[in-house]
């Protein structure tokens, strides 16, 4: 299929196939046990008691960058995971802020972005580390990586935390998307919204945003570290 405009695609299986999914690592790999510390699984409860689940990660102590449409009711953030069950470490930390971006739009997830402050600081170890930010949005990035415990065919999440390479198209869009994309099934699915897109010397780029079967969206990080940075402040 040829692409003239990503952002057109991109609006037509928005709003036309209805075929948006928010997460599984499609062809990728287990990843090496607590070779992402900086990963986070949020176990979120829905206004109707619903139980879902989506990915952030760590940018400090205190604070996680996850998808604004993983909004809830009430979240428990886990940090310092590879296994997804049986694991007898794993303790929920409260949200006590969270901050979705101001002009987040959920039907096109333009802005896709949100903070949340936890109540608590975690305690850095060998398993839990928060990752940098990249600064720099001027130039494709390379060599990047997605990384979750997104849903199985079987529709149960993933047992282990499974990472995947991707690699990002230079197309022609409008800026205000703030976005990077991938193309083809490789990459995020069903349950991976929110997790980081890991790039050149292990800086966050982006933040999973949609993926569908023949296109994946990240939140373009460095468009928005003004707007992260100022919200950390003022906690």
């Amino acid at each position: 299929m040829a692409l003239h405009n990503t952002w057109v695609v991109l609006m037509l299986v928005l709003s036309l196939r209805g075929q948006v999914q928010t997460g599984k690592i499609f062809g990728g790999r287990k990843a090496v046990p607590h070779s992402r510390p900086y990963m986070v699984l949020l176990e979120t409860r829905m206004w109707n008691d619903e139980t879902r689940f989506c990915h952030g990660f760590l940018i400090s102590d205190q604070f996680v960058v996850t998808a604004a449409h993983c909004q809830a009711r009430i979240y428990n953030v886990y940090v310092g995971l590879h296994k997804f069950k049986n694991d007898q470490t794993r303790k929920g930390i409260q949200v006590s802020r969270a901050i979705p971006h101001e002009d987040f739009n959920n039907k096109t997830k333009i802005n896709n972005l949100m903070l949340l402050q936890l109540s608590e600081k975690v305690n850095f170890t060998d398993h839990v580390r928060r990752i940098n930010l990249a600064s720099q949005g001027d130039h494709l990035p390379q060599h990047c990586i997605v990384s979750g415990w997104g849903f199985s065919r079987k529709k149960q999440m993933a047992m282990r935390l499974r990472e995947v390479e991707v690699t990002l198209v230079n197309r022609t869009h409008p800026v205000e998307l703030h976005a990077y994309f991938s193309l083809g099934k490789i990459g995020p699915s069903k349950g991976d919204s929110g997790g980081p897109l890991v790039c050149e010397g292990g800086v966050a780029y982006g933040v999973v945003s949609v993926s569908t079967k023949c296109l994946k969206v990240y939140t373009k990080i460095p468009d928005y570290l003004g707007w992260i940075e100022g919200h950390m402040r003022k906690k």
